[in-house]
Protein backbone atom coordinates (compact mmCIF):
# COMPACT_ATOMS: atom_id res chain seq x y z
CA UNK A 1 0.00 0.00 0.00
CA UNK A 2 3.27 2.55 0.97
CA UNK A 3 3.44 2.40 -2.81
CA UNK A 4 -0.15 2.92 -3.93
CA UNK A 5 -1.64 6.65 -4.52
CA UNK A 6 -2.93 7.74 -1.05
CA UNK A 7 -6.64 6.41 0.29
CA UNK A 8 -8.39 9.81 -0.21
CA UNK A 9 -6.94 9.44 -3.97
CA UNK A 10 -8.16 5.79 -4.36
CA UNK A 11 -11.37 6.29 -2.80
CA UNK A 12 -12.24 8.91 -5.29
CA UNK A 13 -16.32 8.05 -6.61
CA UNK A 14 -16.02 6.76 -10.55
CA UNK A 15 -19.40 7.29 -10.92
CA UNK A 16 -22.63 9.48 -9.48
CA UNK A 17 -23.90 6.56 -7.81
CA UNK A 18 -20.93 6.48 -5.68
CA UNK A 19 -20.56 10.02 -5.03
CA UNK A 20 -21.13 10.77 -1.16
CA UNK A 21 -22.74 14.12 -0.45
CA UNK A 22 -24.41 17.54 -1.68
CA UNK A 23 -27.43 15.76 -2.13
CA UNK A 24 -28.59 19.61 -2.99
CA UNK A 25 -27.51 19.50 -5.74
CA UNK A 26 -26.56 15.83 -7.62
CA UNK A 27 -30.06 14.30 -6.06
CA UNK A 28 -31.72 12.67 -8.85
CA UNK A 29 -33.84 15.30 -9.59
CA UNK A 30 -31.98 17.86 -9.07
CA UNK A 31 -30.38 19.66 -12.04
CA UNK A 32 -26.54 18.68 -12.02
CA UNK A 33 -27.35 15.04 -11.48
CA UNK A 34 -29.40 14.96 -14.85
CA UNK A 35 -27.57 16.77 -16.83
CA UNK A 36 -24.26 15.18 -15.93
CA UNK A 37 -26.14 11.76 -16.43
CA UNK A 38 -27.48 13.25 -20.08
CA UNK A 39 -23.54 13.96 -20.64
CA UNK A 40 -25.04 18.01 -21.42
CA UNK A 41 -23.13 19.77 -19.16
CA UNK A 42 -22.72 23.60 -19.59
CA UNK A 43 -19.62 25.61 -18.07
CA UNK A 44 -19.92 25.30 -14.07
CA UNK A 45 -17.66 27.32 -11.38
CA UNK A 46 -17.90 24.66 -8.13
CA UNK A 47 -17.35 26.53 -5.06
CA UNK A 48 -16.62 25.34 -1.31
CA UNK A 49 -14.43 24.16 1.27
CA UNK A 50 -11.19 22.18 1.26
CA UNK A 51 -12.34 18.57 1.35
CA UNK A 52 -16.39 19.00 0.19
CA UNK A 53 -15.77 16.79 -2.80
CA UNK A 54 -15.35 19.24 -5.99
CA UNK A 55 -12.34 17.37 -7.71
CA UNK A 56 -14.27 14.22 -7.08
CA UNK A 57 -17.22 15.69 -8.50
CA UNK A 58 -15.09 16.20 -12.13
CA UNK A 59 -13.20 12.74 -11.61
CA UNK A 60 -17.00 11.72 -11.93
CA UNK A 61 -17.85 13.78 -14.89
CA UNK A 62 -14.43 12.72 -16.36
CA UNK A 63 -15.67 9.19 -16.44
CA UNK A 64 -19.34 9.77 -17.79
CA UNK A 65 -18.98 12.30 -20.89
CA UNK A 66 -17.68 11.53 -24.12
CA UNK A 67 -16.07 14.75 -24.82
CA UNK A 68 -12.14 14.84 -24.11
CA UNK A 69 -11.40 15.69 -20.50
CA UNK A 70 -8.34 17.98 -19.86
CA UNK A 71 -7.17 18.54 -16.24
CA UNK A 72 -4.89 21.72 -15.47
CA UNK A 73 -3.81 23.59 -11.83
CA UNK A 74 -4.52 26.79 -11.80
CA UNK A 75 -1.13 27.24 -9.63
CA UNK A 76 1.38 25.62 -11.77
CA UNK A 77 -0.61 26.82 -15.61
CA UNK A 78 -0.71 29.82 -17.52
CA UNK A 79 -2.18 30.56 -20.60
CA UNK A 80 0.35 28.67 -22.71
CA UNK A 81 -1.56 25.21 -21.37
CA UNK A 82 -4.83 26.88 -21.88
CA UNK A 83 -3.62 27.81 -25.85
CA UNK A 84 -2.27 23.73 -26.11
CA UNK A 85 -5.64 22.69 -24.54
CA UNK A 86 -7.96 24.87 -27.51
CA UNK A 87 -5.32 23.89 -30.19
CA UNK A 88 -5.92 20.09 -29.23
CA UNK A 89 -10.17 20.59 -29.27
CA UNK A 90 -9.72 22.11 -32.46
CA UNK A 91 -7.99 19.62 -34.13
CA UNK A 92 -10.77 17.32 -35.33
CA UNK A 93 -8.22 14.76 -35.92
CA UNK A 94 -7.27 14.16 -32.44
CA UNK A 95 -11.08 15.29 -31.10
CA UNK A 96 -13.54 14.53 -33.50
CA UNK A 97 -16.60 16.22 -31.50
CA UNK A 98 -14.62 19.69 -31.78
CA UNK A 99 -15.57 20.19 -28.03
CA UNK A 100 -13.67 19.30 -24.33
CA UNK A 101 -14.39 19.86 -21.01
CA UNK A 102 -11.47 21.43 -19.45
CA UNK A 103 -11.19 21.51 -15.28
CA UNK A 104 -9.28 24.17 -13.88
CA UNK A 105 -8.56 23.52 -9.66
CA UNK A 106 -8.24 26.57 -7.97
CA UNK A 107 -9.25 28.59 -10.38
CA UNK A 108 -9.48 31.95 -8.66
CA UNK A 109 -5.77 31.57 -8.62
CA UNK A 110 -5.58 32.65 -12.28
CA UNK A 111 -5.44 36.54 -13.01
CA UNK A 112 -7.55 38.65 -15.32
CA UNK A 113 -5.92 38.20 -18.32
CA UNK A 114 -5.48 34.41 -17.95
CA UNK A 115 -9.41 34.03 -16.91
CA UNK A 116 -9.49 36.33 -20.03
CA UNK A 117 -8.29 34.04 -22.84
CA UNK A 118 -10.92 31.41 -21.53
CA UNK A 119 -13.83 33.47 -22.47
CA UNK A 120 -14.06 33.55 -26.41
CA UNK A 121 -13.51 29.50 -26.45
CA UNK A 122 -16.59 29.09 -23.45
CA UNK A 123 -18.50 31.39 -25.54
CA UNK A 124 -18.45 29.71 -28.71
CA UNK A 125 -18.99 26.63 -26.54
CA UNK A 126 -15.34 24.97 -27.93
CA UNK A 127 -14.56 24.09 -24.15
CA UNK A 128 -17.05 23.67 -21.15
CA UNK A 129 -15.17 24.64 -18.40
CA UNK A 130 -15.31 23.42 -14.40
CA UNK A 131 -13.49 26.12 -12.49
CA UNK A 132 -13.19 24.50 -8.71
CA UNK A 133 -12.34 27.06 -5.89
CA UNK A 134 -12.13 27.39 -2.29
CA UNK A 135 -13.29 31.72 -2.74
CA UNK A 136 -16.49 33.01 -3.48
CA UNK A 137 -16.67 32.89 -7.81
CA UNK A 138 -18.85 36.39 -7.66
CA UNK A 139 -15.36 38.28 -5.72
CA UNK A 140 -12.68 36.15 -7.27
CA UNK A 141 -13.32 35.12 -10.99
CA UNK A 142 -14.17 37.14 -14.33
CA UNK A 143 -17.93 38.71 -14.37
CA UNK A 144 -17.65 37.51 -17.63
CA UNK A 145 -16.94 33.86 -17.45
CA UNK A 146 -19.44 33.98 -13.80
CA UNK A 147 -22.12 34.98 -16.34
CA UNK A 148 -21.74 32.13 -18.56
CA UNK A 149 -21.61 29.17 -16.06
CA UNK A 150 -23.47 28.11 -13.61
CA UNK A 151 -22.35 28.32 -10.31
CA UNK A 152 -22.61 25.68 -7.64
CA UNK A 153 -21.94 25.72 -3.95
CA UNK A 154 -20.60 22.94 -2.49
CA UNK A 155 -21.27 21.93 1.47
CA UNK A 156 -18.99 21.16 3.76
CA UNK A 157 -19.92 17.30 3.97
CA UNK A 158 -21.36 16.33 7.11
CA UNK A 159 -20.36 14.05 10.19
CA UNK A 160 -22.31 10.99 8.51
CA UNK A 161 -21.48 11.73 4.97
CA UNK A 162 -17.88 11.60 5.62
CA UNK A 163 -18.12 8.83 8.31
CA UNK A 164 -20.04 7.13 5.37
CA UNK A 165 -16.61 7.07 2.84
CA UNK A 166 -14.73 5.63 5.74
CA UNK A 167 -16.96 3.23 6.74
CA UNK A 168 -16.58 2.21 2.79
CA UNK A 169 -13.11 2.23 2.84
CA UNK A 170 -12.73 0.04 4.93
CA UNK A 171 -14.90 -2.27 3.06
CA UNK A 172 -13.55 -1.90 -0.25
CA UNK A 173 -10.34 -3.47 -2.08
CA UNK A 174 -8.74 -0.43 -3.58
CA UNK A 175 -9.49 1.28 -0.22
CA UNK A 176 -8.39 -0.92 3.13
CA UNK A 177 -10.45 -4.41 3.15
CA UNK A 178 -6.95 -6.13 2.83
CA UNK A 179 -5.56 -5.18 6.33
CA UNK A 180 -7.11 -6.89 8.91
CA UNK A 181 -8.28 -3.69 10.73
CA UNK A 182 -10.42 -3.58 14.40
CA UNK A 183 -11.50 -0.38 15.24
CA UNK A 184 -14.51 0.43 16.71
CA UNK A 185 -17.75 2.25 15.41
CA UNK A 186 -17.33 5.47 17.97
CA UNK A 187 -13.72 5.87 17.09
CA UNK A 188 -14.74 5.79 13.28
CA UNK A 189 -16.95 8.45 13.89
CA UNK A 190 -14.41 10.21 16.11
CA UNK A 191 -12.33 10.67 12.81
CA UNK A 192 -15.13 11.87 11.21
CA UNK A 193 -15.87 14.62 13.77
CA UNK A 194 -12.72 15.80 14.01
CA UNK A 195 -11.98 15.70 10.37
CA UNK A 196 -14.53 18.82 10.80
CA UNK A 197 -16.47 17.69 7.37
CA UNK A 198 -13.24 17.72 5.21
CA UNK A 199 -13.13 13.69 3.63
CA UNK A 200 -9.96 14.07 2.72
CA UNK A 201 -8.45 14.57 6.02
CA UNK A 202 -10.33 12.03 7.36
CA UNK A 203 -9.08 9.54 4.68
CA UNK A 204 -5.34 10.31 5.73
CA UNK A 205 -5.75 10.06 8.83
CA UNK A 206 -7.41 6.77 9.08
CA UNK A 207 -4.81 5.68 6.66
CA UNK A 208 -1.84 7.14 8.90
CA UNK A 209 -3.26 5.20 11.66
CA UNK A 210 -3.78 2.08 9.70
CA UNK A 211 0.05 2.06 8.61
CA UNK A 212 1.89 3.36 11.50
CA UNK A 213 0.05 0.73 13.90
CA UNK A 214 1.95 -2.69 14.71
CA UNK A 215 -0.24 -5.49 14.65
CA UNK A 216 -1.02 -7.65 17.51
CA UNK A 217 0.31 -11.30 17.63
CA UNK A 218 -2.97 -12.28 16.14
CA UNK A 219 -2.15 -10.36 13.28
CA UNK A 220 -5.04 -7.91 13.43
CA UNK A 221 -4.78 -3.80 13.74
CA UNK A 222 -6.27 -2.37 16.76
CA UNK A 223 -7.25 1.49 15.86
CA UNK A 224 -8.17 2.67 19.11
CA UNK A 225 -9.30 6.34 20.60
CA UNK A 226 -5.93 6.93 21.25
CA UNK A 227 -3.97 6.01 18.07
CA UNK A 228 -6.46 7.82 15.91
CA UNK A 229 -5.58 10.81 18.80
CA UNK A 230 -1.88 10.80 17.79
CA UNK A 231 -2.44 10.06 13.70
CA UNK A 232 -5.52 12.18 12.90
CA UNK A 233 -4.78 15.98 12.33
CA UNK A 234 -7.61 17.83 13.73
CA UNK A 235 -9.02 20.52 11.38
CA UNK A 236 -9.56 23.65 12.80
CA UNK A 237 -12.94 25.47 11.99
CA UNK A 238 -12.40 26.92 8.03
CA UNK A 239 -11.80 30.32 8.00
CA UNK A 240 -9.29 32.56 5.37
CA UNK A 241 -8.89 36.16 6.78
CA UNK A 242 -8.84 37.29 3.49
CA UNK A 243 -11.25 35.11 1.60
CA UNK A 244 -14.98 34.77 1.52
CA UNK A 245 -15.08 32.90 5.23
CA UNK A 246 -13.76 36.32 6.21
CA UNK A 247 -16.91 38.17 5.03
CA UNK A 248 -19.31 35.04 6.28
CA UNK A 249 -17.83 35.61 9.75
CA UNK A 250 -17.69 39.13 10.53
CA UNK A 251 -21.01 39.37 9.10
CA UNK A 252 -22.40 36.55 11.37
CA UNK A 253 -20.26 38.32 14.41
CA UNK A 254 -21.92 41.68 13.58
CA UNK A 255 -25.76 40.20 13.21
CA UNK A 256 -24.71 38.16 16.38
CA UNK A 257 -24.09 41.47 18.06
CA UNK A 258 -27.22 43.10 16.66
CA UNK A 259 -29.86 40.14 17.79
CA UNK A 260 -28.99 40.10 21.40
CA UNK A 261 -27.09 36.59 21.04
CA UNK A 262 -23.71 36.96 23.34
CA UNK A 263 -23.05 33.38 23.15
CA UNK A 264 -22.97 33.55 19.40
CA UNK A 265 -20.98 36.70 19.26
CA UNK A 266 -18.12 35.10 21.35
CA UNK A 267 -18.22 32.32 19.03
CA UNK A 268 -17.69 34.26 16.07
CA UNK A 269 -15.25 36.36 17.76
CA UNK A 270 -12.98 33.46 18.95
CA UNK A 271 -13.57 32.12 15.27
CA UNK A 272 -12.04 35.47 14.07
CA UNK A 273 -9.03 35.81 16.34
CA UNK A 274 -8.34 31.78 16.19
CA UNK A 275 -8.21 32.73 12.09
CA UNK A 276 -5.42 35.42 12.41
CA UNK A 277 -8.29 38.51 12.34
CA UNK A 278 -7.15 42.06 12.85
CA UNK A 279 -8.18 42.80 16.79
CA UNK A 280 -8.36 46.06 15.93
CA UNK A 281 -10.49 45.55 12.58
CA UNK A 282 -12.50 43.74 15.19
CA UNK A 283 -12.85 46.48 18.48
CA UNK A 284 -13.72 48.97 15.11
CA UNK A 285 -16.60 46.77 14.25
CA UNK A 286 -17.62 46.64 18.15
CA UNK A 287 -17.57 50.03 17.65
CA UNK A 288 -19.63 50.68 15.14
CA UNK A 289 -22.35 48.20 16.42
CA UNK A 290 -22.49 50.01 19.59
CA UNK A 291 -23.54 53.43 17.82
CA UNK A 292 -25.51 51.60 14.57
CA UNK A 293 -27.26 49.31 17.15
CA UNK A 294 -27.38 50.01 20.11
CA UNK A 295 -27.54 53.74 20.13
CA UNK A 296 -29.87 56.10 21.98
CA UNK A 297 -30.74 52.67 24.19
CA UNK A 298 -27.64 52.89 25.98
CA UNK A 299 -25.40 55.56 24.63
CA UNK A 300 -22.41 54.25 27.03
CA UNK A 301 -22.39 51.43 25.05
CA UNK A 302 -20.55 53.89 22.51
CA UNK A 303 -18.08 54.57 25.09
CA UNK A 304 -17.01 51.02 26.39
CA UNK A 305 -16.42 49.92 22.51
CA UNK A 306 -14.32 52.66 21.98
CA UNK A 307 -12.32 52.49 25.27
CA UNK A 308 -11.81 48.84 24.29
CA UNK A 309 -10.46 49.85 20.86
CA UNK A 310 -8.24 52.48 22.41
CA UNK A 311 -7.00 49.56 25.20
CA UNK A 312 -6.43 46.86 22.28
CA UNK A 313 -4.29 49.32 20.44
CA UNK A 314 -2.14 49.51 23.64
CA UNK A 315 -2.15 46.07 24.54
CA UNK A 316 -1.87 43.45 21.77
CA UNK A 317 -3.07 39.93 21.69
CA UNK A 318 -3.66 37.57 23.19
CA UNK A 319 -4.26 39.63 26.62
CA UNK A 320 -6.30 41.80 23.75
CA UNK A 321 -8.94 39.30 23.28
CA UNK A 322 -10.43 39.69 26.70
CA UNK A 323 -11.22 43.34 26.11
CA UNK A 324 -12.95 42.43 22.88
CA UNK A 325 -15.22 39.63 24.55
CA UNK A 326 -16.31 42.23 27.02
CA UNK A 327 -16.91 45.16 25.02
CA UNK A 328 -19.02 42.67 22.34
CA UNK A 329 -20.89 41.21 24.87
CA UNK A 330 -22.05 44.67 26.19
CA UNK A 331 -22.90 45.11 23.04
CA UNK A 332 -24.37 42.38 22.54
CA UNK A 333 -26.39 42.12 26.06
CA UNK A 334 -27.47 46.07 25.36
CA UNK A 335 -31.03 47.44 24.94
CA UNK A 336 -30.95 47.95 21.62
CA UNK A 337 -32.37 50.96 19.20
CA UNK A 338 -30.92 51.96 15.49
CA UNK A 339 -33.19 55.15 15.71
CA UNK A 340 -29.54 57.26 15.36
CA UNK A 341 -28.69 55.75 12.57
CA UNK A 342 -32.17 55.74 10.69
CA UNK A 343 -32.45 59.17 11.42
CA UNK A 344 -29.31 60.23 9.47
CA UNK A 345 -29.65 58.23 6.65
CA UNK A 346 -33.40 59.72 6.19
CA UNK A 347 -31.55 63.54 6.33
CA UNK A 348 -29.05 62.41 4.30
CA UNK A 349 -31.48 61.19 1.55
CA UNK A 350 -33.44 64.48 1.94
CA UNK A 351 -30.28 66.56 1.47
CA UNK A 352 -28.96 64.36 -1.82
CA UNK A 353 -32.35 64.27 -3.19
CA UNK A 354 -34.72 67.04 -2.03
CA UNK A 355 -34.32 71.09 -2.49
CA UNK A 356 -34.70 71.29 1.39
CA UNK A 357 -34.62 75.12 1.32
CA UNK A 358 -33.11 77.80 3.58
CA UNK A 359 -31.45 77.75 6.98
CA UNK A 360 -33.76 80.23 9.23
CA UNK A 361 -31.89 83.37 9.53
CA UNK A 362 -32.32 83.43 13.28
CA UNK A 363 -30.52 80.42 13.82
CA UNK A 364 -27.56 81.48 11.14
CA UNK A 365 -24.53 82.78 13.07
CA UNK A 366 -23.55 86.70 12.89
CA UNK A 367 -20.15 87.11 13.39
CA UNK A 368 -19.77 90.52 12.12
CA UNK A 369 -21.70 93.51 13.43
CA UNK A 370 -23.01 94.28 10.09
CA UNK A 371 -24.62 90.98 9.48
CA UNK A 372 -27.35 92.03 11.55
CA UNK A 373 -28.75 94.49 9.97
CA UNK A 374 -29.49 91.81 7.03
CA UNK A 375 -31.17 89.78 9.34
CA UNK A 376 -28.61 87.17 10.49
CA UNK A 377 -29.22 86.11 14.13
CA UNK A 378 -32.14 88.06 14.86
CA UNK A 379 -34.98 87.04 16.83
CA UNK A 380 -32.92 83.86 18.20
CA UNK A 381 -34.25 82.12 21.46
CA UNK A 382 -31.59 81.28 24.01
CA UNK A 383 -33.16 78.09 25.16
CA UNK A 384 -30.56 78.48 28.64
CA UNK A 385 -33.03 81.76 29.13
CA UNK A 386 -36.07 79.88 29.66
CA UNK A 387 -37.38 77.53 32.25
CA UNK A 388 -36.01 73.67 31.93
CA UNK A 389 -33.34 75.50 29.30
CA UNK A 390 -36.45 75.01 26.47
CA UNK A 391 -38.33 77.42 24.63
CA UNK A 392 -40.24 76.81 20.99
CA UNK A 393 -39.06 77.99 17.91
CA UNK A 394 -38.42 76.90 14.54
CA UNK A 395 -35.13 75.27 13.65
CA UNK A 396 -35.97 73.45 10.08
CA UNK A 397 -36.14 75.22 7.05
CA UNK A 398 -39.27 76.22 6.20
CA UNK A 399 -39.66 73.45 3.27
CA UNK A 400 -38.77 70.45 5.68
CA UNK A 401 -41.14 71.89 8.42
CA UNK A 402 -42.78 68.77 9.97
CA UNK A 403 -39.98 66.08 8.73
CA UNK A 404 -38.93 63.89 11.72
CA UNK A 405 -35.87 62.11 11.54
CA UNK A 406 -35.30 60.88 15.09
CA UNK A 407 -38.62 58.62 16.01
CA UNK A 408 -37.39 56.30 19.07
CA UNK A 409 -38.03 52.62 18.50
CA UNK A 410 -36.14 50.31 20.75
CA UNK A 411 -35.50 46.59 21.20
CA UNK A 412 -35.60 46.46 24.93
CA UNK A 413 -34.27 42.68 25.23
CA UNK A 414 -31.23 42.64 27.50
Amino acid sequence: MVSKEPLAYRMRPKTLEEYVGQEHILGKDKILYRTIKADRLSSIILFGPPGCGKTSLAKVISETTKYKFYKINAVTSGVSDIKAVIDETKNYMMNPTGKSILFIDEIHRFNKLQQDALLPFVEDGTIILIGATTENPYFEVNKALISRSMVIKLNPLTEENVYDVLKMSLQRKDGLADYNIKIEDKTLRKIASISNGDVRTALNGLEVAVLTTKMDENGIINITDEVVKNSVQSRNAIFDKNGDSHYDNISAFIKSMRGSDPDATVFYLARALQGGEDPVFLARRIVIAASEDVGMANPNALVVATSAMQAVHMVGMPEARIILSEAAVYVATSKKSNASYLAINRALDDVKNKDTGEIPMHIRNAPVEGMKSLGYSNGYLYPHDFPNHYVEQQYLPDKMLGTKYYIKDENIKN
